[in-house]
């Protein structure tokens, strides 16, 4: 707990010294401020775009929150899918070897591709709703989930499997019981890394018909060079990313709390 209190201090104060030069170097006015806006630009711009000011409603009709909401209920929507997806093909291709010889290329084929490589083919299939940004998200987590599970799955001592065996255990009910379990917490490591993934994918879902979205709302304010909304756009990806990740290492935690431990 200790430990953790003075990451989070030190985490704190390494933000603050970071604002502060930012403060700094913007009063000196080191560059333009089109290229890179004062602090206290990119405040407004919060203040704006969260509320309704002179008749105009956040940023592009939206308000900030109700960006934020839609990209992440896309991320939500990709990544559930994704990861369970990768869970069964990663767990199939590591107990059947003649599919993970089949299947293993293609899906390091897929993993390797930027999001952008597909998405526009996505549009062609799906149009421009929500159905390509949701599937290239899941495109994009479902790879590295499956290979963090074959990998996990495979690295499971032989000695879990022959024993749940002895005591009885059903054969279909050993891959279930036993090896996901052991498994475990290099999957929950795979699916952090998935959704890292996703989350740097989304900007580049929402720029097709993105709006609202927060991808949707840095492109357009890129359009019209407003720096201080895409450095807070930015921000807030940056800073809800960091907040799904804590979450998904509190989950770690609690359903693997002997990881690391002997």
């Amino acid at each position: 707990m200790r430990r953790r209190a003075r990451n989070t201090v030190i985490g704190v104060l390494s933000v603050t010294l970071f604002v502060a030069l930012w403060w700094l170097a913007a009063d000196a006015e080191l560059w333009p401020r089109l290229f890179v806006p004062h602090p206290r630009e990119v405040w407004h711009q919060l203040i704006l775009t969260s509320t309704v000011h002179n008749g105009q409603r956040g940023f592009s009709g939206y308000l900030l929150i109700e960006h934020l909401v839609a990209s992440l209920r896309r991320i939500l929507l990709g990544c559930a899918f994704g990861v369970a997806g990768g869970v069964l093909l990663g767990l199939a291709i590591a107990l059947l070897p003649p599919l993970r010889a089949a299947l293993g290329p293609f899906i390091t084929f897929v993993r390797t591709l930027p999001p952008l490589a597909y998405l526009y083919l996505l549009v062609i299939w799906f149009g421009i709703n929500e159905e390509p940004k949701v599937w290239l998200l899941l495109i994009a987590a479902m790879p590295i989930v499956a290979i963090a599970t074959a990998d996990a799955v495979r690295g499971v001592p032989d000695d879990y499997v022959h024993a749940a065996r002895s005591l009885g255990a059903p054969r279909l009910a050993v891959p279930w019981r036993i090896v996901l379990p052991a498994a475990l917490p290099e999957i929950l490591t795979g699916t952090r890394l998935a959704v890292g993934v996703a989350y740097t994918s989304v900007v580049a879902a929402e720029t097709i018909n993105g709006v609202p979205g927060i991808g949707g709302m840095v492109r357009d304010a890129q359009r019209y060079n407003n720096t201080s909304v895409v450095i807070l756009g930015i921000l807030v990806i940056g800073a809800s990313g960091l907040a799904i990740d804590g979450l998904l290492q509190l989950l770690q935690r609690r359903l693997a709390p002997w990881r690391g431990r002997i």
